[in-house]
């Protein structure tokens, strides 16, 4: 395991990665940027680049990296007498990047990217979205957990995520993607099921 230490600098380096390969994508496109570009730009050799991302088309998924933490983090600063469906809408727009850099960044995806790689990759981010919210939900009701309730658990953790993730799946599809459409349709997406889901 790394110490507290290398997993700052190690999160350091993906931070600037991330940034260079934004700014690189977004002036001269996905295909037009190299590896060593990208590397050159964060101040770190080829070899740290392949360190920490697998390929330059990596680094168009790196909004999503490290599990989500930034959506464990948003949940679980929630006060805790709010329903999950507030939560969620909530801690989604807790995002920690440039969300106009990320709204680019999405559009890209769609435009360089193979489609099958995409699903393939949101597939995960949707896995590991519902992983942290049934985490919550068994952190705000251990009388559930007690009475070995997880199925009810497990069944709202991935419903409400469905939802997240159809919202996502339609503003991927619109003509024009902006970030308050794709707010205005997570709220509607996750504000249907208020009505099974509330006592949560």
């Amino acid at each position: 395991m790394a110490s507290p230490p290398q997993t700052a600098r190690s999160e350091r380096t993906r931070a600037a990665l991330r940034k260079a390969a934004t700014v690189r994508f977004l002036a001269q496109g996905v295909e037009a940027t190299s590896a060593e570009e990208i590397a050159a730009d964060a101040g770190v050799t080829l070899r740290t680049f392949y360190r920490h991302f697998a390929s330059k088309h990596d680094l168009l998924f790196a909004d999503y990296d490290s599990g989500l933490q930034w959506f464990r983090k948003a949940l679980a600063e929630r006060p805790a007498d709010e329903n999950v469906i507030a939560s969620v809408q909530a801690a989604i727009f807790a995002f920690p990047y440039d969300v106009d850099a990320v709204t680019q960044i999405a559009n890209l995806r769609v435009d360089a990217l193979d489609p099958s790689r995409i699903v393939q990759h949101m597939r995960q981010v949707q896995s590991d979205f519902a992983h942290a919210l049934l985490d919550h939900l068994r952190r705000r009701h251990p009388d559930a957990v007690e009475r070995g309730d997880e199925l009810d658990l497990t069944v709202a953790a991935r419903s409400i995520t469905a939802a997240v993730f159809a919202a996502m799946e339609v503003w991927l599809h619109a003509p024009v993607r902006s970030l308050p459409e794709l707010a205005r349709l997570s709220r509607e997406a996750t504000a249907l099921l208020e009505p099974t889901f509330r006592h949560y």
